[in-house]
């Protein structure tokens, strides 16, 4: 590492590093939690550290203020985020994920969420160790889907391309791995594995103290932006050849997260930084990491993620330690352009002959509804499908790998159990919210049950200005955060408070825009009168197929994000 001492960050370190450094490698006292039924919750250090190992405590705030009136604590449980590469998953898996979610989860639903896996919400302590035990058995585990470490590793859902995704999905698990914590923490408590001597133990790429903030990793592959490269740390662009994987453009530094009223605080593109043969993949993820590890701002977690280190240090000083740590030079980019990022609905072939049937999921949210029991539909496919499923960065389930003989049977169980539509509008296909309230404990405002009215509004606006054949990337996140990549919408909304949000316009559909604040603080129903009034003059003045966030930029409604740094709170 560099002697510069400008390249560190002097002062008091936050309290999550000293959490981390007496974890005992993350181990704290999580078994001792375990055992104690006097509550529910994990306690001191053991709420932040069970989020290496996958979860977050909640509770159900819609019950919170009640359950304090009975003298009750809040109705702990936790949320768990299976590590899932790329969102591979078989229909065995499946089928024991929708088994344990029916049986032990308060709310029996599965959730697909903008990280490329699922969720089980609502799981009391006393089946905390049972899940980790169910995943387990079927191949699936949680560690570092959350913590300052790299989290599940997300890859474009191309199954069309099958050679070229399969080779880009098997990256993607390799890196996963590959910056896994090595800590036997997790197969301790969770999985009765054997106890270690954990000063033993070593942690060669995330070291000790592990990561400064949480760390995101993608690979994509052209021309689909489905994974959102520009909200995450490190990506690998897929450069194929004559139809094989021939290396990476590496990107890094993005991210959307922010802080209200801290201008310190800004979403930012990632920035590239060249070219990689197949055989540096591995080491240039390291690389990256390792120095983000030490170079990282460990006094400010609000300051602390990888696109603030790039800001403060520069980005080539950056990038010439990755390649010294790497022992590489990194190569000019190779072309590549990003036409699309949504999800391709309905069947597609590929080139293997296999057919995929991509399934809109509203809000990612897996449940029986009245008229429309989608979790049954899933299970009764997952019974019978001889392929695997892919889940989606965008919350949706793809039915990949049908031969023809069962291409029907799969279509008929679709249709029967509400998994296609033909009602589903293009408006609604492009539209996402995180899950908010009432389960996250950092929601400012609705999201997830906010968005299928909301949408609806739009679709009749879209409708009344006759542009209903069109639609606009629009996206809601419940508080700053960003998981509901509001940060790269055309229209996105930010929680601010109860039904209040910050708009934000001018993202572009290909996701490599970040859009500007129009109004801060205003309610759902001011957002929607704006919102039809912009649409009724994007109807009458845009030009020829002309998008709705480059024509917010080219009218002057809002000026585009040049550099979010520098211009983003201008």
């Amino acid at each position: 590492m560099s002697n510069d001492k400008n390249l560190i960050v002097e002062g008091k370190l936050s309290d999550n590093e000293r959490l981390k450094k007496e974890s005992n490698l993350l181990r704290g006292t999580i078994t001792q939690d375990l055992a104690d039924d006097v509550t529910g919750g994990f306690t001191a250090d053991n709420f932040q550290l069970i989020r290496f190992h996958g979860m977050y405590q909640q509770d159900d705030r819609d019950i919170r203020a009640e359950r304090a009136k009975q003298k009750l604590e809040p109705l702990h449980n936790v949320m768990l985020r299976a590590r899932l590469p790329g969102g591979m998953i078989t229909p065995k898996q499946w089928l024991e994920i929708d088994k344990f979610a029916q049986d032990y989860s308060i709310y029996g639903s599965i959730r697909l969420t903008t990280r490329q896996t699922f969720q089980f919400h609502g799981v009391l302590k006393p089946h905390i160790k049972s899940m980790h035990q169910t995943l387990n058995a079927t191949g699936i585990d949680s560690i570092a889907t959350a913590g300052d470490v790299n989290r599940n590793v997300l890859c474009t859902s191309n199954p069309i391309e099958s050679e070229v995704h399969q080779q880009a999905w098997q990256w993607a698990a390799k890196i996963s791995e590959h910056l896994l914590p090595k800590t036997n923490a997790y197969a301790e408590i969770w999985l009765n594995g054997e106890k270690v001597d954990s000063t033993q133990e070593d942690e060669p790429i995330l070291g000790k103290n592990y990561l400064p903030r949480k760390f995101k990793t993608t690979v994509v592959i052209p021309p689909h932006n489905d994974v959102d490269v520009h909200a995450n740390d490190l990506n690998f662009v897929a450069i194929a050849q004559d139809d094989q994987l021939i290396g990476f453009n590496v990107l890094v530094g993005g991210g959307l997260a922010m802080t209200h009223g801290d201008k310190s605080t800004f979403p930012r593109k990632a920035d590239d930084f060249g070219f990689i043969p197949l055989d540096k993949t591995l080491d240039v993820a390291a690389a990256v990491v390792t120095t983000q590890r030490d170079w990282g701002n460990r006094v400010n977690r609000k300051n602390a993620k990888t696109k603030y280190t790039l800001e403060r240090v520069g980005v080539e000083t950056f990038k010439a330690e990755v390649e010294k740590r790497a022992g590489l030079t990194f190569a000019p980019s190779k072309p590549y352009e990003f036409t699309s990022r949504g999800d391709r609905f309905g069947w597609v072939e590929g080139i293997d002959g296999k057919h995929h049937l991509t399934l809109f999921i509203e809000n990612g949210r897996i449940l029986d509804y009245e008229n429309k029991p989608l979790k049954t539909g899933c299970r009764e496919i997952a019974k019978v499908h001889q392929g695997d499923f892919r889940l989606t960065a965008n919350q949706n389930l793809i039915v990949a790998g049908v031969p023809t003989e069962q291409k029907q049977v799969i279509e008929d169980l679709a249709v029967k159990y509400g998994l296609k539509r033909e009602d589903v509008s293009k408006q609604r296909e492009d539209s996402m919210a995180c899950v908010s309230l009432p389960t996250c404990p950092l929601a400012m405002a609705e999201a997830e049950r906010y968005l299928p009215d909301a949408v609806s509004e739009i679709e009749a606006m879209l409708n009344k200005h006759d542009v209903g054949d069109e639609s606009i990337i629009y996206r809601i996140t419940g508080c700053p955060n960003g998981c509901g990549r509001a940060m790269l919408a055309e229209i996105g909304l930010v929680g601010k408070g109860p039904n209040k949000y910050n708009l934000h316009l001018g993202g572009n559909r290909e996701g490599t825009r970040i859009p500007r604040m129009y109004k801060e603080n205003i309610s759902d129903v001011e957002i929607m009168a704006i919102i039809d009034e912009l649409i009724e003059k994007w109807a009458k003045q845009r030009q020829p197929k002309e998008a709705f966030g480059d024509f917010v930029i080219r009218a002057g409604i809002v000026k585009p994000v040049i550099d979010s740094a520098r211009d983003f709170y201008e």
